[in-house]
């Protein structure tokens, strides 16, 4: 169960500051995870908002619509209902004291495409309510003080607004991009820098030390606890709040040096007129994100190149007719065959209805996330490539010989062609290319069967747009 007060034996936690860890960064004074100075109470009752039962209660609405995994503790989000109904009151009561204790969160590793992993941190169910309390007031504060050139994480804002401000960029005539890779971004952020960030707007220090007691509470794995001297773990509904918290230095720093530039959470792209240009900008920005926000750029990734061999959310960019056109980058288009590769395997004894749902609920996301791109010709291939691939597969269902020479009889097949390819020692994916399956296994037919196609979710999507 989730542990309320501070007597935590299982996964002990020393009381720090927010400075320590971090050598060289500024000291925050007077701020502890056990007690706050008496400068620091309560000035504007943010607290007091935040545990209101309203707020309380549209947070948990929030994480129960999210669902996902339960957390150290196991709660899953259907018992969290009755542990509020029980519990809330003493939970309240627990952080106005200052003694609430954020369970360590779950240490879970996703692989990335380059073979590397993404480490995610998911706190407990209960956690995630204290924590989407905390962003839900937060943001009625941050949010009019974003930058318009941050799009990641915001209501109202989406990775297509950021991709169509990228366009118009194009056709105005900055052909150069400085593509800038922060290395590790949510692992490495400075607990020191952004409590002092976070303190010039918000001056209920009761509030700073919960969200600086979520930073330092630490993660499992294997386990074993393991203690957080920084970064922001992904996984929780605080952390992209946070993150655009820090990282809105950087925008405003963009901005009063005039650049045009677009970012969506992490991922950065400046546009420049020249290459030269370009580079004089990412060698000046780059003193600013490490000596500055005490952030790491990667710079084996980060690179200046024309828009043409830019990747920026999946997508890259081009000119037609002098305007500025997105197309999906073939990196996106290796990963969709791969991913399409997995649902539509030999060997995953998958039955036709699974496989059809977890098709259509794929391509149905996929075409509606590069909508944007033009992309209708590369489309008609990958569907002939698909259907291919769904041919092999009905081809093994058949399995026995008196199956597929019965069941190519019943599409039309001459019986003694049938015959013969149903006794035919050819491979499957060599056969699922043959004359006998694309005039039998048809176009329409696998349609009609309930199989998606890209094209088909292409031209609707474009229709309705």
């Amino acid at each position: 169960m989730q542990k309320i007060f501070d007597d935590s034996k299982t996964c002990p936690q020393k009381n720090r500051t927010a400075s320590e860890g971090y050598a060289g960064g500024q000291t925050f004074i007077e701020i502890t995870e056990n007690n706050l100075t008496t400068n620091y109470q309560s000035e504007n009752g943010l607290l007091e908002r935040i545990l209101s039962s309203p707020n309380i209660n549209k947070a948990y609405k929030q994480v129960k619509r999210n669902k996902g995994v339960g957390g150290v503790d196991k709660m899953q989000v259907e018992s969290l209902k009755d542990y509020l109904v029980r519990y809330k009151d003493e939970l309240i009561t627990t952080i106005h004291k200052g003694k609430y204790r954020p369970n360590p969160v779950r240490r879970v590793e996703i692989p990335k495409e380059n073979g590397k992993k993404r480490q995610l941190g998911i706190p407990t169910v209960v956690d995630r309510v204290i924590q989407q309390s905390i962003t839900q007031q937060l943001q009625l504060i941050y949010e009019p003080e974003f930058s318009d050139h941050s799009y990641g994480f915001r209501p109202t804002r989406s990775a297509h607004h950021a991709l169509r401000k990228c366009q118009g960029y194009i056709t105005h005539g900055y052909g150069y991009a400085v593509d800038l890779d922060l290395e590790r971004f949510f692992d490495t952020v400075s607990h020191s820098k952004l409590m002092e960030v976070l303190s010039r707007k918000v001056k209920d220090g009761r509030v700073v030390s919960l969200i600086h007691k979520y930073l330092n509470a630490g993660v499992m794995k294997d386990n074993k606890f393991e203690e957080t001297y920084e970064g922001v773990p992904q996984g929780g509904p605080l952390s992209p709040l946070l993150s655009n918290i820090l990282l809105n230095e950087l925008d405003e720093e963009l901005e009063n040096r005039g650049h045009k530039f677009v970012r969506y959470a992490d991922d950065l792209v400046i546009f420049c007129r020249s290459r030269r240009s370009a580079e004089r900008t990412m060698k000046n920005i780059i003193p600013f994100i490490e000596k500055k926000l005490f952030l790491k750029v990667n710079r084996d990734k980060s690179q200046v190149s024309t828009v043409m061999n830019t990747k920026f959310l999946g997508y890259s960019f081009y000119y037609f007719m002098g305007k500025g056109r997105l197309r999906i980058h073939p990196k996106s288009v290796e990963k969709m065959k791969a991913r399409i590769k997995e649902l539509t395997s030999r060997n995953n004894g998958w039955g036709n209805d699974r496989r059809k749902d977890a098709l259509s609920q794929y391509i149905t996301g996929w075409v509606q996330y590069y909508k944007l791109a033009d992309m209708r010709t590369l489309l008609i291939g990958v569907d002939e490539w698909y259907r291919r691939r769904l041919r092999m597969v009905i081809w093994k269902q058949w399995k026995r010989i008196k199956t597929k020479c019965r069941n190519l009889i019943r599409l039309g097949i001459n019986k003694y062609k049938a015959y013969e390819w149903a006794n035919s020692r050819k491979g499957y994916w060599c056969i699922s290319h043959s004359w006998i399956l694309t005039t039998s296994i048809t176009t329409e037919r696998l349609r009609t069967a309930g199989y998606v196609f890209f094209s088909d979710c292409y031209h609707k999507v474009r229709v309705e747009n």
